[in-house]
């Protein structure tokens, strides 16, 4: 089991990502393990269920109630090799860098861009937006999973779920291996330092995009992210 340590809070140089970094994944998001969500008990005639929220949302569906809960909701992604060639050869744990997401036009975290008039330049795509994330790539001994999964955790909270959008991500840096834990709550507890590692790390020039690419942001970055918004394939 993990003993608590002492962790970095920022990781990578303030030059940018280094070598192998940035990696590349895309897919669409698929349905997940049904533990990330918060845990709400309900009864039934059979057995009791808890209920999941679909991924980063508020909406919940029946899942069994074997599986502790985190409260923490992930988007997951299939793991093909034959897509991503790098991910077979790449250790298991904790990544971070920035998730962009196909949202359909009727979602309600759907991002319009403001309308340009007269010589004012044109506004950015709105295809894809564009959030900071941290995810897992393994096995999470916690829940001694017999499949490798890719959970990511987007940075953002989201009003309504989002399956079957197309997610890329560009993947900028390692946190941590992953590991086993005495309890949920000191999981958590990591999981939610990983969370605050990513947040730090990627709030520098050379780590963020630039505000072209993420209307409203505060910092203006020089992370070449224009794969990213690249639009899809017709």
């Amino acid at each position: 089991m993990a003993e608590e340590t002492s962790r970095p809070l920022i990781i990578g140089p303030e030059s940018g990502p280094e070598a192998p970094f940035p990696l590349k994944m895309e897919g669409k998001v698929i349905s997940g393990f049904g533990r990330g969500s918060k845990e709400v008990r309900t009864t039934h005639p059979q057995r009791e269920l808890s209920r999941r929220l679909t991924p980063h949302s508020h909406k919940s569906e029946p899942r069994e109630a074997n599986t502790p809960q985190l409260g923490i909701p992930t988007a997951n992604l299939p793991v093909d090799a034959t897509k991503t060639p790098w991910i077979d050869s790449t250790k298991s744990g904790v990544y971070f860098g920035w998730a962009s997401l196909s949202l359909p036009p009727s979602h309600p975290d759907r991002v319009a861009p403001p309308p340009s008039s007269g010589a004012a330049p044109a506004q950015p795509r709105a295809e894809f937006q564009l959030y900071p994330m941290v995810m897992s790539i393994g096995y999470n001994p916690f829940y001694k999973n017999t499949v490798r999964s890719a959970e990511v955790h987007v940075l953002h909270k989201f009003t309504d779920d989002f399956y079957d959008s197309h997610m890329r991500l560009l993947i900028l840096g390692f946190v941590r291996e992953e590991k086993d834990y005495k309890s949920l709550e000191a999981l958590v507890a990591d999981i939610n330092l990983d969370c605050d590692v990513a947040r730090n790390s990627l709030d520098r020039t050379a780590w963020a995009p630039p505000v072209s690419l993420r209307p409203g942001a505060a910092r203006d970055g020089t992370l070449d992210a224009a794969w990213l918004v690249e639009d899809l394939p017709k």
